[in-house]
């Protein structure tokens, strides 16, 4: 078994935490709200934004023997910058103020989140960053596309409100695969088992932002 489909396996009861996330089934079945979307969208700018800084984090504190990772942490900033702009620019069509989005402050859980990886990258192990990759670009490929193209139905918003969600669905299918080879040259149990540990706890930490989002039905 490679240690990617380890990492999938060892997370298997987390990654299932996640999906059950009540909004998460609402929005499968078709049950959604503005205000839901609105709020999912407005966590997601505040983790979204701190994707780079996170980035740069992680490849700074790198130990020479992994200038490989390094290389990709490079590729993967190119990437991910000013995506943050893009959330803001769908929460503007939702008809919701973006700048209120940007000057406020997150969920409990989200901030939560956004902290523990920090920590994990500067107290720990930096490699524990790729942990956060796993559950964030593995969910946004169950579910972005599929949720999109729901909730624009039910909803009836423009393209331009589903920036972040379509894009994300089809670039992390690009990414997840550029992940896997990453994730298989890992040849340190330290740096594995610091991949899996930061993975299980985004996956919860994750599923309580979804948790704390407000349902259809709930105003």
């Amino acid at each position: 078994m490679s240690f990617y489909e380890s990492l999938l396996s060892q997370t298997q009861r987390e990654r299932d935490y996640l999906l059950g996330a009540p909004i998460i089934q609402q929005a499968m079945t078709g049950r959604v709200a503005l205000h839901s979307y609105i709020a999912f969208l407005t966590e997601a700018y505040h983790h979204v934004k701190h994707t780079v800084p996170l980035l740069m984090a992680c490849g700074a504190r790198l130990p020479e023997r992994l200038e490989w990772l390094r290389e990709a942490i490079a590729e993967y900033i190119e990437e991910e910058t000013g995506h943050q702009e893009w959330v803001l620019g769908d929460i503007a069509a939702c008809g919701a103020d973006k700048e209120a989005v940007r000057n406020g402050t997150p969920r409990l859980s989200t901030e939560l989140m956004v902290a523990y990886v920090y920590d994990r990258i500067a107290r720990h192990n930096p490699v524990s960053f790729f942990g956060m990759v796993n559950v964030l670009e593995g969910t946004s490929i169950a579910l972005a596309t599929q949720a999109a193209g729901i909730i624009q139905d039910k909803l009836q918003l423009p393209n331009q409100a589903f920036s972040y969600l379509n894009s994300h669905g089809s670039l992390d299918l690009e990414h997840i695969e550029f992940f896997k080879k990453l994730m298989n040259r890992l040849d340190n149990d330290d740096d594995k088992a610091a991949v899996v540990h930061t993975a299980k706890v985004v996956y919860r930490l994750y599923g309580d932002m979804f948790r704390s989002l407000p349902l259809a039905g709930e105003e």
